[in-house]
């Protein structure tokens, strides 16, 4: 179970939400950061783990993002392709500012620049622009997800590639 109180359900309130890019960090740096945290008793969502079979993914991740405190995007080469991280990093967003301050966001830009972030290089800049053309989305969600990047970027993170080990 990837919380560290095995009687948890959906509604249950959890300390830390991890939002990442599975293919990018999901059996690397997202796994040694999840267990770092279970080890020392912070209750830890990780999709991969507490998701049901038959549940739906959309409407529980919202709810659990919805009851987590504190969020921690791990930025990726391929975050910003991924609909679904570019909408949970746009409730987290959401969700911090409307907290009043009990609820913070603590990025970590993994293989990735703040500039990427901050769509000032074409990395994460052309992703969005991709899923946009391919979905058929609408200027007003493409929108929301940029407004939820510049946000998170103007929080300071940990860039991994400043730290050894």
């Amino acid at each position: 179970m990837a919380s560290s109180d095995a009687g948890t359900s959906w509604g249950s309130e959890y300390q830390v939400f991890l939002s990442f890019r599975g293919p990018d960090t999901r059996t690397g740096f997202t796994d040694v950061l999840f267990h770092s945290l279970i080890d020392v008793g912070i209750h830890v969502f990780r999709d991969d783990e507490e998701l049901r079979v038959g549940e739906r993914i959309d409407e529980s991740l919202l709810q659990v993002i919805n009851n987590s405190r504190i969020y921690i995007p791990v930025f990726s080469r391929n975050y910003a392709s991924s609909q679904w991280c570019l909408c949970e990093l746009a409730q987290i967003v959401a969700n911090t500012l409307k907290s009043e301050g009990n609820k913070e966001i603590l990025p970590i830009f993994f293989d990735v620049e703040p500039n990427d972030v901050k769509l000032k290089t074409p990395l994460y800049h052309n992703a969005i622009l991709n899923l946009e053309h391919e979905k058929k989305l609408s200027n007003e969600q493409v929108n929301v997800w940029r407004e939820a990047l510049m946000e998170v970027d103007a929080i300071k993170g940990w860039e991994v590639k400043k730290y050894k080990g």
